[in-house]
């Protein structure tokens, strides 16, 4: 790592150290605030729009990394769409289909711009399946979606933060290794802009990041993702970057299911989430935060190792973790009713 990323690292976390007091007082004097209510946690008035603190930080750390891509000006307007888009949901609290429609405009300029999944490889089947105009719904779908796994995990003192460093810096790792320059460093000062940010959200907070720190977040990681996989991927090239978020994707999967056998619309809140399961089982808030970090560092590491696997081991551990996942789902009791691994496991356990 050069002199200069290093430089735009720390000069990134000054930023947001020195800038996130004044967001603070912005978004009190605006009336960006989490008011408590019986589905949340904190118990008094909150500020929200940290994320525009997270976005300086991102913003004067690359002018200061000396780096130009073509490909960063559409990924320049689709970032200011998001956290324009956020900072008025953290102020109006907008309805989720102007959210959504936002969000596909960013994701809209992205695959303008050229960058864009143009054909998948499949394996044991097809060595080269050209997507067509396919690619342009499944690009914005793949943008869409993981900006808003970070959002709907959202729920404790630096949860989205802490998983979005972990993710962040899981593809910095795989750059790294790759020899990927421009994933490197927007990965090293989006990652410098985040832990910046934690010294104010990390338990006890002293502001959340709001819709526009976890719609960018989720935003800035899409797009890194997308970066990696440009233009060709296998199949199973597509598991890596989901592994990454694992928790967040794995989550919201599960909310999704959820609300769909409880008869419920998709975007109904409720407190089954993971960090819900794990208060209720007794755990500190603090602790639960910090169990969730653990689970995100398995995936990062499962992600990297992924990177020089081998098709049969990617299919393994993929299959594995899917195990583990759900395991660990009817354990906390993110699902009510059937559990069949628990069931499983006590049969031939004897566990009662």
């Amino acid at each position: 790592m050069n002199l200069q990323l290093v430089f735009a690292f720390l000069v990134s976390i000054i930023t947001v150290l020195v800038t996130t007091p004044l967001v603070i007082k912005f978004a009190h004097l605006i009336g960006a605030t989490d008011k408590p209510n019986k589905r949340k946690v904190h118990q008094k008035i909150m500020p929200r729009l940290g994320g525009l603190a997270i976005f300086f930080g991102v913003v004067v750390g690359y002018m200061f990394a000396g780096l130009y891509d073509q490909r960063i000006t559409g990924i320049t307007i689709g970032a200011i769409i998001i956290v324009v888009l956020g900072i008025f949901d953290d102020k109006f609290e907008l309805k989720a289909r102007t959210k959504l429609l936002g969000q596909i405009a960013a994701a809209g300029i992205i695959v303008y711009t050229g960058l864009k999944i143009e054909f998948i490889t499949i394996p044991f089947i097809v060595d080269r399946l050209d997507l067509g105009w396919l690619s342009i719904p499944i690009t914005i779908l793949w943008i869409v979606g993981i900006t808003n796994a970070i959002n709907l995990i959202d729920g404790l003192d630096g949860l989205a933060a802490g998983i979005s460093s972990i993710a962040i810096g899981t593809i910095a790792v795989i750059a790294g290794l790759g020899g990927k320059e421009l994933i490197l460093t927007l990965s090293i000062i989006i990652l410098g802009s985040t832990i910046g940010f934690l010294f104010y959200n990390f338990h006890p907070a002293k502001i959340f990041m709001g819709d526009t720190g976890a719609l960018f977040l989720g935003y800035c990681i899409s797009v890194l993702s997308l970066l990696g996989l440009y233009k060709s991927v296998t199949l199973f090239s597509f598991v890596i970057p989901i592994i990454i978020l694992g928790v967040p994707v794995f989550d919201t999967a599960f909310a999704i299911v959820r609300r769909i056998l409880n008869q419920q619309p998709i975007s109904a809140p409720d407190k089954s989430h993971l960090h819900h399961r794990l208060l209720a089982s007794g755990l500190s808030h603090k602790n639960t935060v910090l169990v969730i970090y653990g689970f995100g560092v398995i995936f990062a590491a499962c992600a990297i190792f992924l990177t020089s696997a081998t098709l049969w081991g990617t299919i393994l551990i993929t299959v594995l973790l899917i195990m583990l996942i759900q395991f660990i789902a009817e354990l906390v009791g993110i699902f009510k009713g059937n559990k069949p691994f628990i069931k499983f496991y006590r049969k031939v356990f004897g566990r009662q």
